[in-house]
């Protein structure tokens, strides 16, 4: 609890207390407890103060001195330290939901596990500052010095972190989502096991950085630093690559066997299969799949339903460079024509396999195809039960022959 002499002293003005701390120098006092929200403590010695448990709602305490001031668990909503003095106190468990803190002297401050929700930090300093556990959801922390600042498994989510310095900090677990650290410097920062998810990284530099065990999707970064980033542990031999979301594969293709027997099946094994099945025409595509699995391939469905698009055509490409090969139904053809001159000039090494239905013929730009040798002969089939009779001999038996064939060119 707060010592009343010294409540009794504050409560007079921030004029008189400061007079009466330069009075008592070795009086650290207690004011524990208690309310001073909506005081207006601009300027206020308050070093070595203990302020732990009580609230400062909208407080004004801009340009105070900190130094070494407790304010364990307590409540800071709002509260206004533009410019304040806070080396080396302690803010363990308090609520700064917020707060507004432009400007401030915050270094070696103790945060941990503090709520710091839309706090505004712009331009602070907060160089070694203990911000582990911290939930800063949507703080403002653009041009803050953060360099060797912990940030232990934080909540940075939708934080705005544009052109701060975070050189040297320990972001290990932390969370980006939808942050922005667009110009800001990570260098040598150490990002083990944090999680990135759609945020930007435009301009960022992470050279250097530690990043074993860190997931990154959907990030935004165009010109981007990304050298030598470390996939191993502090305890490993170093192994650095240069771009943030390989990383993460490198390390669980270099870790984990299961990945490694994925890649192998998905690069030997898969089977795209393109066409336009409609109701009528799904039995076709449901034996087509059977035999292949009864095989042993992995077939990949990409059933064309409407009009293409950019985005599908790019798929489709991206599909085709993991296929062993590929089998092109042309009965009904709309958008096959499209992907196929996206797929077959690009990709000698996939034999393409067309098949139709005998009733129908080839649509007109289908002979642009035929130069390319890996497009295989068109197989005529006259319903789905014929294809599937044909398909070991006449499909898979002839893929297999044009990969042999190109395999023994190469060697």
């Amino acid at each position: 609890m707060a010592d009343q002499e010294h409540l009794a002293v504050l409560q007079q003005g921030v004029a008189v207390w400061n007079e009466w701390r330069a009075c008592h120098p070795k009086v650290w006092p207690d004011l524990s407890s208690v309310s001073l929200s909506w005081l207006e403590l601009a300027d206020a010695d308050l070093q070595h103060c203990s302020l732990n448990d009580s609230r400062f709602h909208y407080t004004q305490l801009t340009r105070s001195d900190l130094y070494r001031a407790a304010f364990g668990k307590a409540s800071l909503y709002g509260a206004d330290l533009r410019g304040a003095r806070i080396v080396e106190a302690s803010f363990a468990g308090a609520d700064l939901t917020k707060a507004d803190l432009r400007d401030a002297e915050i270094s070696f401050t103790d945060f941990t596990g503090a709520h710091m929700v839309e706090c505004n930090l712009q331009q602070s300093k907060l160089i070694g500052a203990e911000l582990s556990k911290v939930n800063l959801f949507q703080a403002n922390l653009v041009g803050a010095q953060l360099r060797g600042a912990k940030f232990l498994w934080a909540n940075l989510t939708g934080v705005d972190l544009r052109d701060a310095n975070l050189s040297g900090a320990n972001l290990t677990g932390a969370t980006f989502i939808d942050a922005d650290l667009s110009g800001a410097d990570l260098t040598n920062a150490n990002l083990q096991f944090a999680r990135l998810i759609d945020s930007k990284l435009d301009g960022a530099n992470l050279t250097a950085c530690r990043v074993y065990g860190v997931s990154a999707w959907n990030l935004s970064s165009t010109g981007t630093i990304e050298s030598d980033l470390v996939i191993t542990r502090g305890d490993e031999v170093s192994i650095a690559v240069d771009n943030l979301e390989v990383a993460q594969f490198l390390y669980l293709l270099l870790n984990n066997s299961r990945i490694r027997q994925c890649i192998d099946t998905i690069t030997s094994k898969v089977v795209l299969i393109l066409g336009r099945f409609t109701a009528e025409r799904l039995s076709a595509l449901h034996g087509i799949r059977e035999a292949l699995r009864s095989s042993g391939y992995l077939p990949l469905v990409f059933d064309f339903d409407g009009p293409s698009s950019r985005d599908i055509t790019e798929t489709i490409g991206t599909l085709a460079h993991l296929a062993r090969f590929i089998i092109a139904d042309l009965t009904d053809a709309r958008s096959i024509p499209q992907e196929l001159t996206t797929i077959v000039p690009n990709l000698p090494s996939v034999p393409v396999q067309p098949v139709l239905l005998s009733s129908q013929s080839e649509y007109g730009m289908f002979e642009h195809f035929k130069r390319y040798p890996w497009v295989l002969d068109t197989l005529l089939y006259k319903d789905p039960g014929n294809l599937l009779d044909l398909l070991p001999d006449r499909v898979i038996r002839r893929a297999e022959a044009m990969i042999n064939s190109q395999a023994a060119v190469r060697t």
